[in-house]
C-alpha cells in the first residue's frame, strides 16, 4: 500500500489492482471503477456546488489573508513569549498550539478549495484586477 504525503496529512492508496489476467474482464472492471469514479467526481460537483456556490478570486483572496493572519498571529506571540528570554511556561505552549492549529487549519481549508477546483468540483470565475500593484476584488 502506498501512501502520499500532503501537507499535514496521510493519504493512503489502496485501490484493488485486479491479478486476473482475461483481458475482457479487466476491461470490464476497469468500466466498473470508471462508473464508480465518476459517481464520486459528479456527487462532488453536486454537493460542493450546492454548499460552496462558486468560488472567484474573493473567496480565495479571503482564506489567504486569514491563513495569513493566523500564521503572523502565531510567530508574533512566539516572537513575543521570547522577548523575556525566560522558560516557555505550559499555558504559554497551550496558547502557541491553539494558534499554530488556527493557521494550519486556514492553510487546509485554501489546500482544499483549491483541489476543488482544481478537479472541477467548483467552478472558478477570476474577479480580482490589479490597480496600481494592489489586487482588488470586483
Amino acid at each position: 500500500m502506498s501512501s502520499t504525503v500532503t501537507s499535514s496529512f496521510r493519504r493512503s492508496h489502496d485501490h484493488f489492482e485486479p491479478q486476473d489476467t482475461d483481458p475482457q474482464t479487466q476491461r470490464r472492471l476497469r468500466g466498473q471503477l470508471e462508473q464508480i469514479d465518476y459517481t464520486a467526481f459528479a456527487s462532488n460537483t453536486a454537493v460542493i456546488a450546492q454548499v460552496l456556490g462558486k468560488s472567484d478570486g474573493g473567496k480565495f483572496q479571503r482564506l489567504a489573508v486569514a491563513a495569513a493572519l493566523a500564521r503572523s498571529r502565531w510567530v508574533a506571540e512566539a516572537v513575543a513569549i521570547t522577548e523575556a528570554g525566560s522558560a516557555i511556561t505550559p499555558e504559554q505552549t497551550t496558547r502557541l498550539a491553539t494558534l499554530r492549529a488556527a493557521y494550519e487549519e486556514l492553510a487546509e481549508v485554501y489546500e482544499a478549495m483549491r483541489r476543488m477546483v482544481e478537479r472541477g468540483y467548483l467552478t472558478y470565475s477570476s474577479s480580482m484586477v490589479t490597480e496600481g500593484g494592489n489586487v482588488v476584488t470586483r
